[in-house]
């Protein structure tokens, strides 16, 4: 927390006083807004003890006020108030304290009860609870054991428990279920086999590519669908959908769409290649994938490339790429491009439907939604549209001097999209073959229809589009598909907008799309995360229709953990060296470390070790803080893995008052001596011999504010110091040959192999820090 120089004195004694320590301090007092809450809740708790479940709740509380505008200084009074009474004592009810103070801002009516005031669940409640919903499912349960997925149990109890505590009610779900099907056996273990699927009639251009029977992963993982998901419409009965339109032709053109499809599922990926994946990509990524793969269907990767200006084959092989490293293998690869002779074809004939015409509005009097009057050539005649739409194509009309227009208004108020423009640019595909475009709004349904999807899966934003999606494909008499939208991910201290992304990397805040710092997949892949760790994330935050969530990087970093704990070999790096001689004492030249302690069969390796070494700066003190268990001149340490204990005998200081070396004697470690403290080391294979060194960049958060979008300028809320870059030395057992590889630094945390690494100069990102262990203070 010292290391913080945004945090005073005050609020670190502020953050003390919650119970907050150690790193979680650090990062708390890294944000204005949650320090300035945690003042506002102390200042209205007053004097007295607070005990840990009430620092929880105080702390989450405090967090929360930044955000809710609406909560006013007596809001904040009553809320606080009822946590020092202990009648707000989970953090589900003071969320439900917050959402009736937004609903109620100047009556308590009602307050108490909306708050589970009160309201006692017992063990036994909860017992019952978790027994009936087991009951419910029992059948499938025992047939599929530890394949099964409790989410659906977890969210029903979460409706009847309200109040119950989240944890006890999960771990009471994990006694029922182990009292019933009994420990894992290796069956269990196993990963589930692939389900093979038969074949189906191409009716996509072919883009050779090979079909794949399935779409396979690297999570293996039981698919189990819950939500809307879980109730999509069976193959061809489209028109069971809610505000799905249906006309005369609608009964044929689903039983036509059936046989061709044989009964299966098919849904599609449709990036654009004009940029790098995001994390959001990857929980689109996830969805349609995985309901295809778990409707034994196919799932299409689609380019929407319909912008020749800003697309490139840099974005397509990229794209390729991050979609093959989160383990997916798309059905087949096809482009918007495949079909612009079908979608010019198409154009022309909604213009002799009477549904399209040529207009000359430039594109500013197109803007906006409001106070817009429709165009004076909406009226134009059939034949008048078509020879225009010709000449378009022919290129005898100039960029901005024509566009297709559709006649149709959508939700949001906009008038007429446009189905066509004219851009005099080569397409990475056509060539120069066009220079017409169709837009998205045009483009997306027919491309949809023509390679006969069940299910278009897209994020909210295109809500506002549905009734343009449907009346295009039926003013057509072309098969409809199903729309349905889910909420975007959203991330917190992130940009999740290839556009915005695109800012960033332009005014040189950022070296490139696959910048550490970002989270585009590429980014994320060069910080050492696994892929199957992003893939447990997105599973995690699941699919809803709820657009308003920040989902904490957090979260996604405690899934980069579960897998790396389990994978990353072991080793030993100092970031910041301080030179330790061994002045007297025997010591082992060699020292045998373990690769992995979680996982016995990993093996070990051997570590030299001289009577020169080097460990971190703050691992050794002067003037320690109370609570310091590393060397100081009265306090001895053990060297992890060597099993000698250190005892400090001199030390010399330079100029500037700091410790530049440091003299120790040592002895073999015993129960007698066994010091309260261990450290990690470097050294070589003799004092001649420097150990090996290495660049190590440390990436912070890039910025301050939980939603960088908020204000009106982005780069004032940039962090300055999302960038720490240490000259460290690494022990001899790393090997750096293998960009991404990614080892655990011992004790400080995960980091990988970048790309940038020399035989001369190794260079290592940290992935995430470890996690903080509560039990054990570090100070």
């Amino acid at each position: 927390l010292n290391s913080c120089t945004m945090a005073s004195d005050e609020d670190r004694a502020a953050l003390e006083r919650l119970h907050i320590t150690g790193t979680h301090a650090v990062e708390a007092a890294k944000n204005s807004g949650i320090r300035s809450g945690v003042h506002t809740v102390l200042k209205k708790y007053g004097e007295g003890d607070i005990s840990v479940e009430q620092a929880n709740v105080l702390f989450s509380f405090a967090t929360k006020i930044p955000k809710n505008k609406k909560l006013t200084d007596k809001h904040i009074g009553i809320v606080v108030s009822s946590i020092k009474k202990g009648d707000l004592t989970r953090v589900v009810q003071l969320d439900a304290a917050v959402g009736f103070f937004k609903k109620n801002s100047d009556t308590l009516d009602g307050y108490e009860e909306a708050c589970g005031f009160g309201v006692v669940v017992s063990p036994q409640d909860i017992t019952n609870a978790v027994s009936a919903e087991i009951e419910k499912v029992k059948e499938e349960l025992i047939a599929k054991r530890y394949r099964f997925s409790t989410g659906p149990i977890i969210a029903s109890l979460r409706k009847s428990l309200k109040w119950a505590d989240a944890k006890a009610v999960k771990e009471e779900i994990d006694r029922q279920v182990l009292q019933l099907l009994g420990e894992k056996t290796e069956e269990d273990k196993k990963k589930p086999p692939k389900v093979k699927t038969g074949g189906k009639k191409d009716k996509a251009k072919d883009s050779n590519k090979k079909i794949k029977k399935n779409n396979d992963s690297d999570d293996s993982d039981t698919i189990t669908f819950t939500g809307a998901s879980a109730n999509f419409h069976r193959v061809g009965e489209n028109n069971k959908t809610a505000n799905y339109i249906v006309t005369k032709n609608t009964k044929k053109l689903l039983e036509e769409h059936k046989k061709r499809v044989n009964n299966t599922v098919h849904t599609r990926f449709p990036p654009e290649p004009n940029g790098i994946l995001h994390i959001g990509h990857a929980k689109a990524i996830n969805f349609n994938f995985k309901y295809a793969k778990g409707n034994n269907g196919y799932c299409y990767l689609r380019y929407d490339d319909t912008n020749p200006e800003k697309e490139g084959t840099e974005f397509v092989e990229g794209i390729l790429k991050d979609v093959e490293w989160l383990g997916y293998t798309p059905f087949k690869i096809t482009y918007s491009s495949d079909y612009f002779q079908e979608l010019y074809e198409a154009a022309v004939e909604l213009i002799k439907r009477g549904g399209a015409y040529i207009c000359h509005q430039k594109a500013e009097e197109l803007k906006g939604h409001t106070d817009r009057k429709m165009s004076p050539w909406r009226d134009r005649p059939v034949e008048e549209s078509l020879k225009l739409f010709e000449d378009m194509k022919n290129g005898l009309i100039d960029e901005g001097k024509a566009i297709l227009r559709m006649k149709h208004i959508m939700e949001d108020g906009k008038l007429d999209p446009v189905a066509y423009r004219i851009m005099f640019a080569p397409h990475h595909r056509t060539g120069n073959e066009w220079c017409i475009y169709p837009t998205y709004d045009f483009t997306h349904c027919l491309c949809d229809s023509i390679e006969d999807i069940t299910h278009s899966l897209c994020t909210k934003e295109f809500q506002n589009r549905r009734s343009s999606y449907y009346w295009l494909c039926n003013s057509l008499d072309w098969y409809c598909p199903v729309q349905w939208e889910y909420s975007r991910l959203n991330m917190a201290y992130a940009l999740v907008s290839k556009r915005k992304i695109g800012a960033l990397i332009d005014t040189g805040i950022v070296r490139g799309w696959d910048d550490p710092r970002l989270f585009t997949l590429a980014a994320l892949r060069r910080r050492g995360f696994p892929s199957k760790a992003i893939n447990n994330f997105c599973a995690l935050v699941g699919v809803t229709e709820n657009n308003n969530t920040l989902v904490s990087p957090m979260l996604l970093e405690a899934c980069v953990r579960d897998i790396l704990n389990k994978e990353a070999k072991r080793v030993m790096a100092v970031l910041d060296p301080l030179k330790v001689n061994i002045i007297s004492g025997e010591f082992p030249s060699t020292v045998t470390v373990e690769n992995n302690p979680v996982a016995p069969d990993a093996g070990t390796h051997t570590v030299p070790l001289c009577s020169v070494l080097y460990i971190e700066r703050d691992d050794f003190s002067t003037d320690p803080p109370k609570g310091y268990r590393r060397l100081t001149p009265t306090q001895s340490v053990c060297l992890k893995a060597a099993g000698v204990v250190l005892h400090t005998e001199s030390f010399k200081t330079g100029s500037d008052g700091r410790v530049e070396e440091v003299n120790v004697r040592v002895e073999p470690l015993t129960k007698e001596n066994k010091p309260k403290g261990f450290i990690h080391w470097v050294s070589s294979t003799s004092p001649d011999v420097n150990p090996r060194t290495a660049e190590v960049n440390i990436f912070n958060q890039l910025f301050m504010t939980e939603n960088p979008l908020e204000g009106k300028d982005m780069s004032k809320t940039i962090n300055p110091n999302s960038l720490e870059v240490f000259d460290a030395l690494i022990d001899d057992s790393v090997d750096v040959s293998v960009p991404e590889t990614v080892y655990q630094f011992e004790r400080i945390g995960f980091f990988v192999v970048d790309k940038d690494t020399t035989a001369e100069l190794p260079v290592f990102n940290r992935t995430v820090a470890l996690r903080e262990d509560k039990g054990k203070k570090t100070k």
